[in-house]
């Protein structure tokens, strides 16, 4: 028996007419879709007028899930795989159905279309011709600031995303870590009340601080300038060692000091002495 097929679809992130044809009809004419939120793609369903049965696949399922997909497959099936929004197994659900679909010799067929990474990064105005993206930012400040630490020093365009209740404080650590870099803030990408801030971290803050920000929230970080060199925090804690042997030298002079040298921002080099200090 020939096997069916594995659909990866991806649906609209917003404006419903942003789907294409050929997803359309895979959606009609497949056996099965498997989404993430049965609700949610039952009114995109709805909307084209389209009766295939779902069953869901999402964080908590995919793993048993996934294996009674590959069943009903292997019987000739072929099932489409959709995510709430945009493209599945990007951020999403879908990719380890399409590793088990791989590893038992399944077709798995892109449907491409919608994506927030993409579309945030063609409308950003930041380089594009490289870039990385890092899904969601950690939520706790603590492991967020680690986080920023370590791609301090990366040359390409960041994309990432953030939810809108740490908005604020991403940026307020992004400012702290990366500096007073270009980002753009797209909000509820293709929605009705879509919105974009651009400029500066300070300038963005200016825009959204003290406001209760809602929606998606998709976040463009410009790369670091080239040849900057990247600073760990044991790489200040070792200077400032080497600086306190100078008597002649106080607290405030070296952190100055450090600043100017390795270009990073005053009130993370004193951060980073004041840890030290204190430990």
């Amino acid at each position: 028996m020939e096997q069916g097929t594995l659909y990866i679809v991806a649906t609209p992130i917003g404006n419903l007419e942003d789907i294409t044809l050929r997803a359309l009809r895979v959606l009609r004419e497949c056996d099965l879709i498997a989404a993430e939120d049965t609700r949610r793609t039952r009114k995109l369903l709805a909307a084209y007028d389209i009766k295939t049965s779902l069953t869901s696949l999402h964080d908590q399922n995919e793993a048993q899930k996934s294996t009674s997909l590959i069943t009903e497959m292997q019987s000739g099936k072929s099932v489409a795989c959709v995510s709430d929004a945009g493209t599945p197994a990007i951020s999403d659900p879908g990719y380890v159905l399409v590793r088990e679909a791989i590893a038992r010799g399944i077709r798995v067929v892109p449907i491409p279309g919608p994506s927030a990474v993409i579309a945030a990064l063609s409308a950003s105005g930041l380089p594009t011709d490289s870039f990385v993206f890092h899904a969601f930012l950690p939520s706790r400040s603590g492991k967020r600031r680690q986080f920023l630490q370590s791609v301090a020093g990366e040359e390409k365009t960041m994309v990432c995303y953030e939810s809108p209740n740490r908005l604020v404080a991403a940026l307020h650590d992004i400012l702290s870590i990366l500096g007073d870099r270009t980002v753009v803030v797209f909000r509820e990408l293709t929605k009705l009340y879509e919105e974009v801030f651009r400029g500066t971290v300070t300038d963005v803050l200016a825009s959204v601080e003290g406001k209760k920000v809602k929606g998606e929230i998709t976040l463009i970080i410009r790369g670091a300038a080239s040849g900057v060199p990247h600073w760990s925090p044991e790489d200040i804690e070792k200077r400032y060692k080497a600086l306190r042997g100078d008597a002649t030298l106080s607290t405030r002079d070296i952190i100055h000091i450090i600043t100017k040298e390795m270009n990073l921002p005053r009130k993370e080099v004193y951060r980073i002495v004041q840890q030290h200090t204190s430990s």
